[in-house]
């Protein structure tokens, strides 16, 4: 089966369109090969800033021929219709076979259509690819009407066999396929003509050129720490940038630099961002110190001088870059120092709107102050020290080094702050307020930091609650869900009980607390359903009073979802089910509730007498563990419950002829349903 190469060869693709690129080829051209009839056995895509590459192995020779049976009209309707059947099948009267059927003679039409030689359906599938192919931004050249991201110069597109290989003849916009490629712009910039897929990749090698991302990732990152350690240092791992330098270069050179001793000063964070986001440099910092002290470049070709030249332009180019940080880093030293300090930052803040209907980035500060005092005793926090930190955690915003870099808010501030002589936690909070931004980032737990961080997400919520601007199907604009997800993880994980109704009406009584608290219940579900706790469970929780302490409502499903994951457990919610069907049904039927008034001394059975001792145990211990917010003791005890049910259930029938002894024993089941729902809403539990 033979198999097939094609080569887009171009002017340089963006870094940050390549992969997906590649996908795009595969998923494309497969899915229309497939489509025509020709199936394969594997396929592969590469990328380099000059190339999109596709490599499929097994591929059929031609497509199948194909017998389609049609359906026309009846064999007595009008002459047109039967023409007009005709004319879409694409084939004579004389072709046509009349069959019986329910609905009387109906003609049909055997439509045989002929297999096609793979190399035309590649030519066809090819051409369709590359005039629609959806690049984010593609642009128009010379005077044809194509669209590339850039210059589309060649097209190598070769099938192989056995017997040898053969291009696959088509032209787009003027460009003619063949069985050529190039190599290195610089090093081998010669025409390579190619065979197959082997042959492509090995001669491009020749030609410094590698074809694999992950290769040149791999080269990248192997001599990047090499050099690094051979000088007792530390490349400063950096997975985005190490994607996105593989894409800049085919053939990577790796060299190391030094930044001028002026610039060791700067924070490391302040080096490591204008390297990286101005000069797609890696930060090589010294271990012992964690300072960062030179820098790894990637070119994209060997020279006679070893890089000597590059690295002398790029350290010069960057000595400009960190003049800049420099100043800025001076500039708001002096500020953050000064008699005003960062104050001076928060009043610059009053012209900065955070959003139209919600006020200035001043007055955000000034109701999370308030907030962070009143939520500072019961997250562990000195109320003072709450309030001072929300009134600064934001005035960075102000700052140069931000203005130049906004992924340094709060980093920054925390710098200043401590700079302006701050206690500690005050400076930890202006960095960690902002946090967590994402599932796997770290919550804050210093005291201050996570009164302030809740301060700003509370605030934030009850917010746009209050303006009626909430997320939407897919979309949340103002980032509310990430925010309520901030909320229960700082609370869980830092073991924090707090009633979240109150907090709500705190910040802002124009806010409904009941709908917020029903977001922050579904943003739940999604957080405790990723730890294997099912849907049915968290209901079951959130149905009992008290469900606004987020911490206690996890604590309760965890507690009940470990109990229910036992043999007990699991039973137990059979015989509950059981119990409170029989019971529902009764009251339903004699229209009374049978609530109390359960008495040992009416039983019959000594499995009735077991079951009253059981419940009177059970209750014992479960009573006090919920008061005590002890529900793994609590649903223990439940469980434990299972046996003398189940024994119950198998000796006794509740419906006894006697009336007093099946009210007693209406009323046994009604303590049943009682001690059980007093630990979860077991009604909400599935099975």
């Amino acid at each position: 089966m033979p198999d097939l190469l094609i080569e887009l060869f171009s002017e340089e693709i963006p870094a940050r369109m390549q992969k997906r690129a590649a996908e795009d080829l595969q998923k494309l051209l497969t899915n229309r090969l497939v489509e025509a009839g020709v199936t394969y056995a594997s396929a592969a895509a590469f990328a380099t800033p000059r190339r999109l590459t596709l490599a499929i192995d097994g591929m059929l020779a031609a497509s199948p021929a194909v017998t389609e049976e049609r359906k026309g009209p009846k064999a007595d309707a009008p002459e047109k219709a039967i023409e007009g059947f005709l004319r879409g099948a694409g084939v004579t009267r004389d072709q046509l076979e009349e069959r019986e059927t329910p609905k009387g003679a109906i003609l049909f039409a055997m439509i045989h259509k002929p297999g096609r030689p793979a190399a035309e359906i590649v030519a066809e599938v090819l051409d369709q690819t590359i005039r629609d192919f959806p690049w984010p931004k593609s642009m128009r050249w010379g005077s044809g009407s194509l669209k590339w991201v850039r210059p589309l110069q060649s097209i190598l597109c070769v099938i192989s066999d056995e017997g040898g290989a053969e291009v696959v003849p088509m032209e787009v916009d003027g460009i003619k396929s063949g069985d050529v490629t190039y190599g290195h712009r610089f090093l081998s910039p010669d025409a390579i003509t190619v065979s197959g897929f082997d042959d492509y990749e090995t001669k491009l090698a020749r030609a410094h050129v590698v074809l694999r991302a992950d290769a040149r990732a791999e080269t990248i990152w192997n001599d990047a720490t090499n050099m690094a350690f051979a000088n007792g240092l530390e490349v400063v791992e950096d997975a985005g940038l190490l994607a996105e330098v593989a894409g800049l270069v085919e053939w990577p050179v790796v060299l190391m630099g030094r930044i001028a001793d002026d610039f060791l000063g700067l924070p490391p964070e302040v080096l490591q961002t204008s390297m990286r986001e101005h000069q797609k440099f890696f930060s090589v910092r010294n271990p012992k110190s964690g300072q960062i002290e030179r820098f790894i470049t990637v070119a994209n070709r060997t020279t006679a001088d070893d890089g000597a030249t590059i690295l002398a332009g790029n350290e010069k180019v960057l000595s400009a870059r960190l003049s800049d940080a420099k100043f800025f880093w001076e500039n708001d030293l002096r500020v953050a120092k000064s008699d005003e300090g960062m104050n001076a930052w928060v009043k610059a803040l009053e012209n900065v709107t955070f959003h139209n209907k919600l006020g200035t980035q001043a007055e955000l500060i000034e109701r999370m102050a308030v907030l962070a005092r009143e939520l500072a005793p019961m997250v562990g926090a000195d109320a003072d020290e709450a309030e001072q930190a929300a009134r600064v955690a934001k005035a960075d915003l102000s700052s140069e080094m931000v203005y130049e870099f906004p992924e340094l808010q709060g980093l920054m501030g925390r710098y200043y702050a401590q700079a302006a002589g701050m206690s500690d936690g005050v400076a930890a909070a202006a960095q960690e307020h902002y946090a967590p931004l994402g599932p796997s980032d770290d919550v804050p737990t210093a005291p201050v930091s996570v009164a302030v961080a809740l301060a700003e997400k509370i605030d934030k919520l009850t917010g746009f609650w209050a303006i009626d601007e909430k997320p939407t199907g897919s979309k949340d604009p103002f980032a509310l869900r990430r925010a309520a997800l901030g909320v229960i993880r700082i609370l869980i994980e830092n073991d924090v009980s707090l009633r979240t109704s109150e907090a709500v009406r705190s910040a802002n009584a124009s806010a409904d607390a009941n709908d917020l608290i029903a977001f922050l219940h579904d943003r739940l579900k999604v957080y405790l359903r990723d730890q294997g706790i099912r849907h049915d469970i968290i209901d079951a929780c959130i149905a009992m009073e008290g469900n606004d302490d987020l911490t206690l409502l996890v604590k309760r499903a965890r507690a009940l979802s470990e109990t229910l994951n036992t043999d007990d457990g699991e039973n137990l919610i059979q015989g509950f089910k059981r119990a409170n069907n029989i019971l529902t049904q009764a009251e339903e039927a004699d229209g009374v509730e049978y609530s109390y008034g359960a008495d040992v001394k009416f039983s019959e059975t000594d499995e009735e007498k077991a079951l009253f001792k059981a419940l009177d145990e059970a209750e014992a211990v479960i009573t006090p563990a919920m008061n005590a917010q002890d529900f793994i003791t609590a649903m223990s005890a439940m469980a434990a419950l299972r046996r003398p049910i189940d024994a119950f259930f198998e000796a006794v029938q509740v419906n006894s002829d006697n009336a007093t002894v099946r009210r007693n024993r209406l009323n046994l089941l009604s303590r049943i349903r009682t001690i059980c729902t007093s630990v979860a809403d077991l009604t909400r539990i599935d099975g």
